[in-house]
């Protein structure tokens, strides 16, 4: 039997709405897969090429964006499981494929005969009487071949080709070492003192995360960010505190098999030689130029503005904390596994707020139907859950998602809990992209899949989450939004398809529904009572929105400081990574106690990818614009004003790149967007502690 034949990967899909047949998929199907897919897509690439037509913008560009269906199909599952459910054979198989996959995407970008075609219409795009999505995916096409090597020589190409098949390999093991660490640790408490402090909820998450290990009589905190948080919240065993907190931020950096050190040591080097081939002076340089900052020193304005308001307002805050410690009559220096511990105390005194009395009102499902319900007010789409589909794991619930007009828009998987063959944080991604750019016409609809790493609850109790983690699976509805409600021709110009430090922007603006009083009274309610949340406790909510604030922005911008510090080093030979983290974090005076979100050894946006690399600032970016962005519901009085929504769905979640993005934002808000809602959103201005 061929290849082609027994392989489900290979088959046409008969599937419902094209899923993945994901009870058939085997992790020994994807290299053979692969194999066959790279040979296809190359053989389609070729012939675009090898026409002896005059090159047009149908027979060269269109053309090229309807190739590789297959490839990017057997692409889109293999990274999704690779990511959500792996398993040793899978990672195996990643290893393996990594520089296969580099190899490929160079062997696209490198086609001398293809790249001719492209070229050839770009210099005269001004005559080809293009409409602007299609002259915006012209050039987005020429972009991405000069930016992948297409204009080096052959000797640099070759070189060239080197350096990214490297880069997969060592992106790959960096992943997968956070993951091999995050897996194995395993705080287990086993008697009543060590639980001193854990509120009910986290007893019952960490109980349920020693069951899913097959741990007897104990309650076990994992480095999932849903345990250790609230860990390192509530915890009155500052010692335990201290092991979860070192154990949590030094993943990646220990000696042995899993050290990421070197890795993303070498990854740096590799960087730099990428960048200098170009003609760039560093990596970032090399980044930054497909960015709407543009530049380091645009990136630079705006973090040092906020720094600098950041460090003291977390003085301000640090003066709190050292209040009630003494009037507890303690006196330590308040080390990073404390300071979450005292303004948890800090705050519950400030506002009367209570996490034990905060959570019950926030159930999984309600916020999942809080979601939903915002969407469907905003845009008229309905999620319609499809039980009888079968996904890749039984957590995961799949969804049919339709119009205003009860039609098809597209597929949508919810994988929300937490689990050892899942990396950790949270993430949006595709398994099909949507386009209208099919041969003989028709359209492709999207398949999205939002990802999240909540602590499950016990076997038939609710997951409660936390204000926070409410707040994540909003930012993540965000990003599926703009993957399924994509309405472009060209699927290179789709959904997410855009740039970096715009793409943030629809996941961070939806975050602000969350926070509406309406929508709080209609879905925050109490798990066993179903009484609506009081309006007391959501007026506590929101006078505490700003509070340790400057706590939260110090940790992340000093993060996106040392991310741009590493990636603009001119130097060929990549960093001891802990000793420049080290010498930035002197340098810029972080105060102590704080930390930082990300150290290097395990800051998977910079070294799984290169997607934040030298783009962790993106979050910060893109805060300026959502701030400024929802200020438009307010000016219309109405967070879900019909006009205000209908421009928001057109130019933002809509458009994808097939709009350049300041004119795509001037165009929904009216105007360019301004820093000062971002900084009242946060409270860095006009506002005390």
């Amino acid at each position: 039997m061929s290849t082609a034949t027994s392989n489900p990967l290979l088959q046409p899909w008969d599937t419902p709405f094209g899923l993945p047949p994901f009870e058939s998929i085997r992790a020994e199907h994807f290299v053979p897969a692969f194999e066959a897919a790279r040979a296809a897509h190359l053989a389609e690439l070729d012939a675009i090429a090898a026409q002896r037509e005059t090159p047009s913008f149908e027979n060269t560009i269109a053309a090229l964006d309807r190739s590789g269906r297959l490839y990017w199909r057997i692409e889109g599952v293999f990274h999704n499981l690779a990511a959500s459910d792996t398993s040793p054979a899978l990672q195996q198989a990643e290893r393996e494929l990594a520089p296969q996959l580099a190899a490929h995407q160079n062997a696209i970008y490198m086609h001398r005969g293809l790249f001719e075609r492209i070229a050839a219409l770009h210099a005269r795009r001004d005559e080809l009487g293009l409409t602007p999505e299609q002259r915006r995916l012209l050039e987005r096409f020429h972009f991405d071949f000069v930016r992948a090597g297409a204009l080096l020589t052959d000797q640099a190409q070759q070189r060239y080709a080197q350096v990214t098949e490297r880069l997969a390999e060592l992106t790959t093991r960096f992943g997968q070492n956070v993951l091999a660490d995050e897996a194995t640790f395993r705080l287990e408490l086993r008697s009543e003192a060590e639980l001193a402090g854990l509120p009910e909820f986290v007893r019952a998450a960490a109980r349920q995360a020693a069951a899913d290990r097959g741990i007897a009589d104990a309650h076990v905190i994992t480095l999932s960010r849903s345990l250790i948080v609230p860990f390192l919240t509530f915890s009155e065993r500052r010692d335990l505190r201290e092991q979860a907190w070192r154990a949590w931020t030094s993943r990646g950096e220990h000696e042995g098999a899993h050290d990421n050190r070197p890795v993303a040591r070498e990854i740096l080097a590799l960087r730099s030689e990428q960048a200098r081939a170009h003609g760039y002076a560093c990596y970032a340089d090399y980044a930054l130029a497909d960015t709407m900052a543009g530049t380091r020193d645009a990136v630079g304005r705006l973090l040092d503005q906020v720094w600098t308001r950041a460090v003291g307002r977390v003085e301000q805050e640090r003066e709190a904390l050292r209040s009630l410690q003494l009037s507890r009559g303690e006196s330590h220096t308040i080390e990073a596994w404390d300071w979450r511990w005292y303004a948890e105390k800090v705050r519950a005194l400030r506002y009367e707020l209570d996490e034990a009395e905060i959570k019950p009102y926030f159930p999984l499902e309600r916020m999942v139907d809080a979601v939903f319900d915002c969407a469907r007010q905003l845009f008229g789409l309905e999620f319609l859950l499809r039980p009888e589909l079968r996904a890749y794991h039984p957590d995961v619930k799949v969804y049919e998602v339709r119009g205003r007009d009860g039609a098809h828009v597209g597929i949508f998987l919810h994988d929300n809990f937490a689990r050892a063959s899942k990396r950790s944080g949270a993430w949006m991604s595709n398994y099909r992209q949507q386009s209208r750019n099919v041969a003989g016409g028709g359209a492709i609809s999207p398949i999205v899949v939002n990802n999240n790493n909540f602590a499950k609850g016990a076997a038939g109790a609710p997951t409660l989450l936390s204000f926070d983690d409410a707040r994540t699976l909003f930012h993540e509805f965000g990003h599926g939004l703009h993957g399924l409600l994509s309405s472009v021709t060209y699927e290179r110009l789709s959904g997410t398809n855009v740039l970096r430090d715009f793409v943030e922007l629809p996941s961070q603006l939806f975050e602000h529904w969350l926070t509406e009083p309406a929508v709080l009274k209609k879905h925050a309610r109490h798990v066993a009572t179903g009484e609506p949340i009081p309006d007391a406790l959501v007026a506590r909510l929101h006078a505490a929105r700003k509070f340790n604030q400057g706590y939260e922005t110090v940790r992340y911008t000093a993060s996106a400081l040392v991310d741009m510090a590493v990636h603009s080093m001119e130097s060929a030979e990549g960093p001891d990574i802990v000793a420049a983290e080290r010498a930035v974090l002197e340098r810029i005076a972080l105060p102590p106690g704080v930390g930082m979100n990300h150290r290097l050894p395990h800051f998977q946006h910079l070294f799984s990818s290169s997607s934040y690399a030298a783009g962790y600032y993106v979050y910060l970016w893109a805060e300026v614009l959502d701030a400024d962005g929802f200020d438009a519901f307010a000016e219309a009085g109405d967070p879900f004003d019909p006009a205000v929504a209908q421009r928001l769905q057109q130019f933002i979640y809509s458009a994808g790149d097939s709009l350049e993005p300041r004119s795509a934002y001037r165009a929904f808000r009216g105007r360019e967007a301004t820093v000062d809602p971002m900084l009242r959103k946060k409270g860095l201005v006009g506002e005390e502690a």
